[in-house]
């Protein structure tokens, strides 16, 4: 290992200077598009089902191998971050990511195009795996909770636009003009990001040989906090896909009896994700971590439980709160990572987000097996289970005293 010289802390980004809204604008740029190239071909699964002439469950493949292989990729990206840098893995993350989005449409066939998915799930891997960590670093730890935010808000606002402007793309155009547009988007984006993120001044390189990683990897195991936070991502991220996996068939069910077109607009419900993540940060610079993540998780419970009801305003009115407390609970989670983590960061991000999208196949395996035997109870009774361990969880993190610096 060999660190870089310590920077002063009057070099760390303080809320309302230049260098911090530069910082905190870079980082959300990066967040949208990264969700919108990775979730952005999910209106598409019909069209690419008629154009290869696949069954609906194999087009699915087009989304889950740009997931897989970025979820393969986190740790691996986290430890190049840690060796050669974050910044420069994050803007190569987003260059990488919109090249291949660009090439989607020259695929011949569908093999190839889920090659391509792959090798650009590989590349989407270096901005998730790397830019808490660096927040962590770079800004000044009374800002990194709406700096958290941010970040998050613009992951919401990427996942939802993804899939709304390929839908729109599409409809006028065709699936190939969908993914050129979401691929000029994302160079946009890489270009803004190069230009706007500051250069780090705290990063401390760390040795990728096998005995240091597995120090590494020890130390953040063992740690209480972090190791609840890990499986507080499982959680999390298992109970709000199974809510959105299922809700569609409950909606489509009488009473409600909705279209399609009425069901795919409850997604719109996305931007109380991007509202929950600014607002949740805002409040854990004021009031801390500890006080914010359990009270998120309630209002994720009261909004399951208010989604039981036969209304379909009160059924919105629940999904709506779930959304909300999820994001809010998912930013100060992860925010939470970066503070006892310290300078194995990186990793331990990495860890975090690995537990979190496989909680988004596990857990949600499981809310479908509820369904065909409970229907929307079943699956509530499922989330709720989770929700409720999410709960046991920051209550215990409540207790828990700061590591020591």
């Amino acid at each position: 290992m060999s660190p870089s010289p310590a920077a002063p802390a009057s070099d760390y980004l303080e809320a309302g200077t230049p260098a911090y809204r530069r910082a905190t604008l870079a980082m959300c740029i990066g967040g949208f598009a990264t969700f919108a190239l990775l979730y952005g071909p999910q209106p598409l699964l019909p069209l690419l089902t008629r154009e290869f002439a696949v069954s609906p469950a194999s087009a699915s493949l087009s989304v889950s191998a740009g997931t897989a292989a970025m979820a393969l990729l986190l740790i691996p990206m986290s430890l190049l971050s840690d060796r050669y840098g974050r910044a420069l893995l994050m803007k190569l993350s987003l260059l990488g990511s919109a090249l291949f989005s660009l090439l989607l449409p020259l695929a011949g066939d569908f093999g190839q195009l889920l090659a391509l998915r792959a090798l650009q799930g590989v590349f989407i891997a270096g901005l998730p795996a790397t830019a808490m960590a660096w927040l962590g670093e770079e800004v000044a730890p009374r800002a990194q909770g709406r700096a958290m935010g941010l970040y998050i808000a613009g992951n919401a606002l990427g996942g939802m636009s993804g899939r709304f402007i390929a839908a729109l793309v599409a409809e006028w155009s065709n699936w190939q003009t969908a993914f050129l547009v979401l691929g000029a988007m994302g160079a946009l984006a890489a270009l803004l990001f190069w230009k706007s993120v500051p250069a780090s001044r705290h990063f401390h390189r760390r040795s990728l040989k096998p005995a240091a990683l597995l120090a590494d990897l020890g130390q953040i195991l063992r740690d209480p906090g972090l190791s609840r936070l890990i499986l507080a991502a499982f959680l999390l991220m298992g109970a709000f896909v199974g809510l959105y996996n299922y809700l569609g068939f409950r909606l489509h069910a009488p009473p409600f009896n909705l279209s399609q077109t009425a069901v795919g607009a409850i997604f719109l419900l996305y931007v109380m994700g991007t509202w929950a993540s600014a607002w949740s940060g805002r409040l854990v610079d004021r009031v801390g971590r500890q006080n914010v993540l359990w009270l998120m998780v309630m209002v994720m419970g009261t909004g399951l439980a208010t989604t039981l009801a036969s209304q379909l305003a009160l059924v919105i009115l629940g999904v709506a709160l779930f959304t909300f407390g999820f994001f809010g609970a998912h930013t100060t989670a992860s925010g939470w990572v970066g503070e006892r983590a310290r300078e194995r960061r990186a990793l331990a991000a990495a860890l975090y987000l690995t537990g979190y999208y496989l909680g988004a196949s596990i857990p949600g395996s499981l809310a479908g097996l509820a369904w065909s035997w409970g229907q929307w109870p079943g699956v509530a009774l499922v989330l709720g289970a989770c929700v409720l361990g999410v709960l046991g969880l920051a209550l215990q993190l409540r207790r828990l005293a700061p590591p020591a610096r």
